[in-house]
Parts: C-alpha cells; structure tokens; sequence
C-alpha cells in the first residue's frame, strides 16, 4: 500500500499562489509517476499535472499551462505543484495520485490516491 498525504491548500485571492505538496510513503516502486488532479462538487475529477518518474517529463492541461508547475523530489517521494496566477475556476479538492509507469490522464488508471486539499480562490 501507498499513503499519500496532501498538504498546502487554503484561501488566496485571484491573482495570488499557493503551493501544494504530496509526500507518498509505504510500498516503493521502481518507477512511477505522480500527478495532481482536482474535483469540484458535481464534476467529475480531472488531470492537472503530471511527472514522470525522474522527472524529466511534465504534462499539464491546457487551464493550467504556463499557472502551474509540478516538480518531485525523489529522494522525499514528494511531489509539488506551484500554482501561480489562481483564478475563481481554479477552485476545488486537490488530489494527488501515483501510478506506475507513465503520465496518463486518465484518472482511473492511478492507483493510488490521496484524500485531498481544498483550494479556495476569492474573486
């Protein structure tokens, strides 16, 4: 099994940052990739941002792209995302997730979850 335990979420204006982390413990992989998702009530959940297992390769969707940045720090098993810019539709429950093997959007193809951070954004 896997924990993962979202940290960083809170209430920021439109305009401001706010950086979330995710620190995974228990079972180890030998390789795997960590993503951000996030849900707001009645939607589905949905990719954000994803890294690959050394690091080398990001995807973000398109909402976010050149807002946010999602690094890792292997040796913490920890992955970030630095959300700059927020915006009202930025708003919602912060996930992050594991999988092994490569970055998919797909959100039933993680494996492991976290149990989420709010992110609040006021206009």
């Amino acid at each position: 099994q896997v924990q993962l335990v979202e940290s960083g979420g809170g209430l920021v204006q439109a305009g401001g940052s706010l950086s979330l982390s995710c620190a995974a413990s228990g079972r180890t992989f030998s390789s795997y990739a960590m993503g951000w998702f996030r849900q707001t009530p009645g939607k589905e959940r949905e990719f954000v941002a994803g890294i690959n297992w050394s690091g080398s390769v990001t995807y973000y969707a398109d909402s976010v792209k050149g807002r946010f940045t999602i690094s890792r720090d292997r040796a913490k098993n920890t992955v970030y995302l630095q959300m700059n810019s927020l915006k009202p539709e930025d708003a919602a429950t912060y996930y992050c997730a594991v999988r092994t093997g490569s970055i998919v959007v797909v959100t039933t193809r993680w494996d492991y979850w976290g149990q989420g951070t709010q992110v609040t954004v006021s206009s």
